[in-house]
């Protein structure tokens, strides 16, 4: 009789890891959604003082440069995250301000957070 416990479990093990990637792949997006350096705290500075302008944004990110920036914000208003107002006037006056689905990603931002604290904690103890 031959024994085959391991390649039976093997195959379970497999089995499980593609059921978790197949029902994680739709937070593999939202990870693409809100991945880059400054899409979180842009998203926060935004949800403190909405709406918020280009260069008020720029002084508060200090270290991001202008193309950065820009293709940030542009991402977020891309995925539906932020919404961009451009004001005819001279100089033009553009403001960004969160969405619906930018407000509703808030309490998840925190989530994470808090999370990141507490793993951080853990790995202290």
């Amino acid at each position: 009789m031959e024994n085959n416990t391991n390649s039976d479990y093997q195959s379970i093990a497999n089995e499980e890891i593609l059921e978790i990637y197949e029902n994680n792949f739709p937070l593999k997006n939202v990870f693409k959604i809100i991945s880059g350096k400054w899409k979180t705290p842009l998203i926060y500075a935004i949800s403190h003082e909405c709406p918020k302008r280009f260069g008020e944004l720029k002084r508060k990110m200090e270290d991001v440069t202008q193309t950065t920036l820009t293709i940030q914000l542009r991402e977020l208003e891309r995925d539906g995250i932020i919404s961009r107002e451009v004001f005819a006037e001279s100089p033009p006056r553009v403001e960004y301000k969160l969405t619906e689905q930018g407000i509703k990603l808030l309490p998840v931002l925190k989530m994470l957070n808090n999370w990141w604290d507490e793993y951080n904690e853990s790995k202290k103890g």
